[in-house]
């Protein structure tokens, strides 16, 4: 069971209308980012939903928008709020660092996302995972293109002199699976909350706790 109180999810909505808002109200989300409504409707929405609303936009035609500084405030603002918190590494992934670390097993956190979200990542983890525990750690600015192309992945090959046949990878998005298979790595899907439903045909396996047998 989750623990909504621990959750640190925010659903990014386009002018929600009433059957869209229903559908997602027990989900665990703490924040709506809402765009394209107007102050009634988000005033609506928060009382009526007991949302906190994270940003409100409503942008008109012909106007122009700096969308790095919006998207830069945004990504502000989701840090400011994650490193307040303290979250548990998901289920079985202490194990798996143990066992990788015992067996002089290479390990990297292959991400490229930026250096400010992988900072509020490990603060957030409050010392449970730490950067020592990785021997590579990929962000946005070591690569080209992101996932799902397989840039970051074979940056990470590369620097940890590791063949693909070597390695693999655990993925919780269908996309981010994409990225490791045009590596040509292995991959198990470890699924994240919001993609449970999702197809992972591209990966050998699946778990919903993870253990050292994807080592196997």
């Amino acid at each position: 069971k989750l623990d909504k109180k621990k959750s640190n999810f925010v659903a990014v909505l386009v002018k929600p209308d009433e059957d869209s808002l229903e559908q997602i109200k027990h989900l665990p989300f703490d924040y709506y980012q809402i765009y394209d409504s107007t102050h009634e409707e988000i005033k609506e929405i928060k009382q009526k939903y007991n949302k906190k609303i994270m940003t409100a936009l409503t942008i008109k035609k012909n106007t122009n928008v700096d969308a790095k500084k919006i998207r830069e405030r945004k990504t502000y603002i989701y840090n400011e709020n994650l490193r307040s918190r303290i979250n548990l590494p998901r289920e079985g992934v202490l194990d798996v660092l143990e066992y990788a670390k015992r067996n002089n097993i290479k390990t990297g956190l292959v991400t490229s996302t930026t250096i400010e979200n992988i900072d509020s990542v490990f603060a957030t983890l409050n010392k449970k995972i730490i950067r020592e525990d990785f021997d590579f750690i990929g962000n946005n600015s070591l690569i080209k293109k992101p996932k799902p192309e397989p840039d970051i992945y074979l940056k990470a090959l590369n620097d940890l002199e590791t063949h693909p046949s070597e390695g693999i990878a655990i993925e919780d998005s269908v996309e981010s699976a994409l990225s490791a298979h045009k590596a040509k790595i292995q991959c198990v899907a470890f699924p994240g909350l919001f993609h449970i439903d999702d197809n992972f045909s591209l990966c050998s396996k699946r778990f919903k706790k993870l253990d050292i047998s994807i080592f196997i």
